[in-house]
């Protein structure tokens, strides 16, 4: 770990040059300083993109005061042109290319599962959903209102979503860039690039369910010797800290393979903001007011979980709403929290510091796989 006993001034080497901690599932705690470079945050998620072959659901969130990092951490420095792919190990780019690059990479390595990859991103807007992929020559310059229901599976689901197939992390990040050219920014006197919404990019992974049976025959002929075993040790290890062994998944009676669909979640949060410092006014204010109303509802999700409550205030924000299954159900979340090292924005900082207590005391049990397509049918037929 890698941190400092004080708040350096407000220079900053480079954008978002704070402190970042990572919480992920089933981990310690890690602070990367500064000086860490982003393929050494990714560290922390590249486990994550192998649960999600696994038929696991992932959420990977950043969460942070305006300008100390949080879109640096996610996309890497702000370029029109977007990320070269393949990418260079010493490269500023963030998580959300990275993670791209990887997933598509292991699925190169198993071709055998049929897997197939959508896209679809939103952003969260003064409590309003908006669909920055859906097609509506009206919306020339910003997403179209959607809203957040449950479907029937008990999930959370925006309806009429658009999304779209991807077949290459090249791709998949056409895609993310044309989706920032319409999230909603504004200039602050903390940040000339603000982001005063929240952006989720969703990547749902379907593929031809594997069980345990067949994984070392079928499933894991094409990974390398030493990526068969990493993934033996891990699911011991799962097992070995409670969270459920993979179950034995029959084909259905026509002998067609059943499917596994689960879900990568990427969410750059906006940041909370201090209006004194900030110095917004007009729209903006407005803007200011329902961010830190939503990332309020955020830690008040966290706080009833961590307590064990019997009603969890999800509905209260639209926020909360959308990310109920990452929050409280049966995905694998990894928070990363970034930390302004300017002294000036303290509060602020200890205030992200009392989120990431709240996010670190919920226990919300092992990660559950998403069951084969045939057998949510099923639960479906008996609800």
């Amino acid at each position: 770990m890698k941190t400092s006993g004080q708040l350096p001034h407000e220079k900053q080497a480079r954008p978002g040059s704070g402190a970042v901690l990572a919480f992920p599932d089933e981990t310690d705690l890690r602070v990367y300083g500064p000086a860490e470079s982003q393929s050494a945050v990714f560290g922390d998620v590249r486990p994550l993109l192998t649960s999600l072959l696994d038929g696991y659901n992932v959420c990977v969130m950043a969460y942070g005061q305006t300008g100390s990092g949080k879109s640096y951490t996610m996309l890497g420095p702000h370029s029109d042109d977007g990320p070269v792919l393949p990418l260079d190990p010493q490269s500023d780019l963030g998580i959300i290319p990275r993670a791209a690059e990887e997933l598509f990479r292991l699925i190169s390595e198993n071709p055998s599962r049929s897997p197939k990859v959508e896209v679809s991103i939103v952003e969260v807007y003064n409590n309003d959903i908006f669909d920055l992929l859906a097609k509506d020559t009206v919306a020339a310059v910003s997403g179209v209102k959607r809203e957040v229901m449950t479907a029937k599976d008990g999930r959370t689901e925006v309806a009429l979503l658009a999304s779209e197939a991807v077949g290459s992390a090249s791709k998949l990040m056409e895609l993310v860039r044309g989706g920032l050219q319409l999230r909603a920014k504004h200039p602050t006197l903390v940040h000339a690039d603000s982001s005063r919404s929240h952006l989720i990019i969703t990547v749902t992974l379907t593929t031809a369910a594997c069980s345990d049976s067949t994984a070392d025959q079928a499933c894991s002929a094409t990974l390398p010797r030493e990526q068969t075993e990493a993934g033996r040790a891990g699911r011991s290890r799962r097992t070995s800290q409670g969270a459920s062994a993979p179950q034995l998944v029959p084909r259905d009676p026509a002998g067609h393979a059943e499917q596994v669909q689960a879900r990568l979640q990427l969410v750059d949060l906006a940041g909370s903001e201090c209006i004194g410092v900030s110095g917004v006014t007009g729209s903006a204010l407005r803007e200011t007011a329902c961010i830190n109303r939503s990332l309020a509802a955020l830690a008040d999700v966290l706080g009833a979980l961590s307590e064990h409550r019997s009603h969890i205030p999800y509905r209260n924000h639209r926020l909360t709403h959308l990310l109920q299954d990452c929050l409280g159900g049966d995905a694998k979340l990894l928070v990363i929290l970034c930390i302004s090292p300017s002294q000036r924005h303290l509060a602020q900082t200890l205030q992200g510091l009392g989120f990431g207590i709240r996010a670190r005391q919920v226990q919300r049990g092992p990660a559950q796989k998403r069951p084969p397509s045939s057998q949510m049918e099923g639960k479906r037929r008996l609800d």
